[in-house]
This record gives structure tokens, C-alpha cells and sequence, in this order.
């Protein structure tokens, strides 16, 4: 299935939904393209005892061993993955550091009031500044760009919104990181057809994932950690008096004298015990191959910021690093029931025939037949839309989850306040009020089911009525409730 030195596998994606080629995260366009040997390393199938086990080789587990070892570098660290390194979205998603939370400051404000809320988000700009210092440090090669975030409008019914979002930004003293661009301002940026305006935020970075999360897990490896590869993870069981907590495998086990980390982002909801603590929804892209000299002279884009929409399906763009477009959207697949995840899911003909549409409307000058790549995955959704960063003193486990795809930058605070609270440090950021915080459940199918079809029927059903009516959605109906973060 990995072999070494993987070559791209060109995909020409036709009109028929037939001719759909899966285009799976073994073999996403970031992993191929990211310069290491995906070859797994050695499985795991004995019984072993070291300081600190961690469920899942992506962007949490790998940051919460990397800032263990910088306050202990004596820690004995395994990570247990069940494919390889950067599988899931740490390997396939729109490669955004971006100061964004899945709570968003209006509900932020509500929850914790605006001073909390300020310097939540003020974290959120710290964390990509400190993604930076490590990439910079480390001397990792990842396609690092601090270019900032266009969120645009294409659409004159959608303009208050980015009026009010302004709006909230001055409430939160925080609209010096801010910028409204009206459509020429934005224009010297990004060429869109139909553009109106857009709010620049400046703290934001473009990257390779694929490369930032193989080049992390070599660093934590020359640093002791073991990772082994193609090794699933069935239970945990939580430590207890002077019994310490353990990852049960397909084939033995791993016993931590200090601490358990499970960190498996939306493949958790395949466990009995987080099966309504977070469910999987799927995200969708699709790439370009290298754009000509000529294309880029009507788009422009030199600069390379990261473009999303305010649509409710939130679309999600990247210039790369060799001239290819990147196109997402949130509302990647219909979510399955019982939360099921299978590789066949990863992407749904219907939506990247929109996808091949929406590239084409936004950029014109560029053809059908140009594109190359599709790929998607899950994304980890929790009940509230709030991560859960959690660690139990008693049991010796440490969890974080439910990034609603906001994970290249979330999963670095993640390991840093797992780090704290494991090393029992009082910190600022031990005191965020997200710190600790456990979402409700889910409800049981099959109300799950339906709720989250409904959701999704009607967040596309809103949004043709935006493009197609000029009617914007008012942030009322039912499934918009629903939703609000």
C-alpha cells in the first residue's frame, strides 16, 4: 500500500460521477509531495512499559511529545498509530495555520465574556507566531508563509456580514489584526470573479501539511520517541491508585507510569467510548496542476494568503508552493450512520463535481481538464463545536479533540496545554476557559442521523438561495441555530 519514495499518481477527473477515482489519504497529493519515505515503521505487538503512550502519530500527538520532552527530555514516549504518520487530517487537510477557533468571538463573548474571550483569540495569534519559532528553530522545510487569511464575499447580500464580523473584532479591541478590503483593495491580492470585498486577517500562514507533520514526527523521533506504525489501538483503560493507565492493542499493550494521550481527532468516534462524545464529518478538495505563467497574470495571488468564503459551507483555497489551486469545502460528504468511517467516504461524487464547478466560476481562466487531485477525509465534531482539552489527575489520561477543522494550529495549543497539565504547570494557557471542558454527548441514532442530514441539506439549501436569489442567510433558521459556533 506505501511504498518508498511514492511518485504522484495523476488522477484526470471526468464528468461522470463513474469516473470518480477515489483519491484516498494513503495517497493524498501532501503526502506524496512531501519528500519522506511513507514506508511504515515497524508495528508494535508485544507488551511494552514507557513513561508517557499516545494514541494517534498526526499534529496532537506529535506536538504534545515534542513540548513533553522540551520541559522533560528524560520521558520515555511511544506513539501508537494505526496507519502511518499524518493519515488523517493532519496529512490531508487545506494546509491553513490560521489564528481561527471553532468558536467563533460573537459566541466566544457570550460564553466567557469579552475579556476571555479576547484572549482566547489572542492565544490563537500566539499559536501561529509559536508554530513559526518552532518551524524556524528546527529548520524544517514546510512551505511557511505568513501571508494572512482573505475571507471574501462574493456576493452584495453577504457584505454586512463582514461589516459586523469588523464590528466584533473592535468590541474585542482586536481590530488591529484586522482589515476590511473593499474589492479593489482586494483586487491587488486575489482576482475572483464576482468579488465584493473581504476582511484580511494579517496573523495567518500557508503551509505543506504533509510536510510539516512527517518532518515534526522525525524530530520527536531523533529526540527518543518510538512510533509505531500500522498498529491499532482497541481500549484504554484509566489508571487507578498505583495501577498506571494502559493502550490496549490488536497484539499486546503499552503501560505509561505517567500518562495516557489519546489523540485520534474524528477516528475516536470509532471507539465505544467516544461513540457520542464526537462524530465524523468530511471535508472535500480538489487541486490543479501547476498553473501557466498567462493563468496567473488574471488571478494574481502572489502573495499566497489563504481565501475562504462566508458562506455557511465555508470554501477554503491555497495557492501552493508550485503553483497549483487548492479548492475546499467544509460540507464535504453526507455524514454516515452510526458515524461510520470508511475509505470509500473520503470523497463524494456530487460534491466534487460542485467543487470542479465553483474553481471555474472563482477563476475562469482555468479549464476542466486541468484538474488532478481530489481527496477529503473526517473531521472531529463535538456536540458543542468546542474542542475538548482534558486531563484527569486521577487516571493519568490526557485527551484533546473536536477541532471542527481547525486543526494545523488547535492541535499545537493542544499539545502544549496537555504538556502543562500532565507536568502539573500553572500557565496561561492552563487557564483558558476552553481548558478542562467536556461537550455533551450526542444524541443516539437514529436522531443523530437525521439531525446532522437535515443540517447539512439545509446549509446547502441556504446557501443556493445566497448565490442564486441574493438572499442571505439571517442566522434564524432552525439548522443555523443548530450550528452557531
Amino acid at each position: 500500500m506505501f511504498r518508498k519514495n511514492l511518485k504522484a499518481e495523476v488522477f484526470k477527473i471526468g464528468i461522470d460521477n463513474a469516473d470518480l477515482l477515489k483519491y484516498h489519504s494513503s495517497r493524498s497529493y501532501w503526502l506524496e509531495s512531501s519528500g519522506d519515505d511513507l514506508t511504515p515503521r515497524p508495528r508494535l505487538n508485544e507488551k511494552i512499559i514507557v513513561d508517557v503512550a499516545i494514541l494517534g502519530a498526526g499534529y496532537t500527538g506529535l506536538w504534545t511529545a515534542y513540548y513533553l520532552l522540551l520541559q522533560n527530555p528524560s520521558l520515555k514516549i511511544a506513539i501508537i498509530e494505526r496507519e502511518i504518520t499524518g493519515f488523517g487530517a493532519s496529512g490531508r487537510n487545506a494546509g491553513w495555520c490560521s489564528p481561527r477557533f471553532s468558536v467563533t468571538p460573537p459566541v466566544a463573548i457570550e460564553r466567557y465574556g469579552s475579556e476571555r474571550a479576547r484572549e482566547l483569540q489572542l492565544t490563537m495569534f500566539d499559536t501561529v507566531n509559536e508554530v513559526e519559532r518552532v518551524i524556524q528553530i528546527e529548520n524544517m522545510n514546510v512551505d511557511w508563509k505568513k501571508a494572512g487569511f482573505l475571507k471574501v464575499t462574493l456576493g452584495e447580500n453577504l457584505l454586512s456580514q463582514l461589516e459586523n464580523e469588523m464590528k466584533t473584532y473592535r468590541k474585542l479591541g482586536l481590530e488591529n489584526y484586522y482589515q476590511l478590503l473593499s474589492k479593489e483593495k482586494t483586487d491587488e491580492r486575489i482576482h475572483i470573479q464576482g468579488l465584493k470585498a473581504s476582511i484580511l486577517t494579517k496573523v495567518s500562514a500557508v503551509l505543506h501539511p504533509g510536510k510539516l507533520v512527517r518532518q515534526l514526527a522525525r524530530i520527536v523521533e531523533r529526540r527518543g520517541v518510538k512510533i509505531y506504525e500500522q498498529t491499532e489501538v482497541l481500549d484504554f483503560i484509566e489508571g487507578e491508585s498505583m495501577k498506571p493507565p494502559k493502550l490496549l492493542l490488536t497484539e499486546g499493550a503499552v503501560k505509561a507510569d505517567v500518562a495516557v494521550i489519546i489523540a485520534g481527532e474524528a477516528y475516536l468516534s470509532q471507539m465505544t467510548k467516544f461513540r457520542r462524545r464526537i462524530i465524523p464529518m468530511y471535508s472535500s478538495m480538489i487541486l490543479t496542476e501547476p498553473l501557466s505563467e498567462k493563468q496567473w497574470s488574471t488571478i494574481g495571488w502572489e502573495n499566497r494568503e489563504t481565501v475562504g468564503s462566508n458562506t455557511l459551507a465555508q470554501d477554503y483555497l491555497q495557492r501552493t508552493v508550485d503553483g497549483r489551486i487548492l479548492f475546499g469545502v467544509g460540507n464535504g460528504g453526507p455524514y454516515r450512520y452510526s458515524s461510520k468511517i470508511k475509505d470509500s467516504f473520503d470523497t463524494y461524487g456530487p460534491v466534487i463535481e460542485w467543487l470542479k464547478q465553483r474553481v471555474i466560476k472563482w477563476f475562469p481562466s482555468i479549464s476542466r481538464d486541468q484538474f488532478t487531485h481530489v481527496w477529503g477525509g473526517p473531521i472531529g465534531v463535538t456536540s458543542d463545536w468546542t474542542p475538548n482539552f482534558q486531563y484527569d489527575k486521577r487516571t493519568r489520561v490526557a485527551k484533546a479533540f473536536g477541532y471542527f477543522g481547525q486543526g494545523v494550529s488547535t492541535s499545537n495549543l493542544a499539545g502544549r496545554i496537555l504538556s502543562d497539565l500532565i507536568t502539573e504547570r500553572k500557565t496561561l494557557l492552563t487557564n483558558l476557559p476552553v481548558v478542562q471542558h467536556s461537550s455533551p454527548k450526542w444524541v443516539p441514532e437514529p436522531f443523530r442521523w437525521i439531525g446532522a442530514r437535515f443540517i447539512q441539506s439545509e446549509i446547502e439549501r441556504l446557501d443556493k438561495i445566497s448565490d442564486l436569489k441574493g438572499i442571505a442567510p439571517k442566522g434564524t433558521s432552525f439548522a443555523e441555530r443548530l450550528i452557531r459556533h
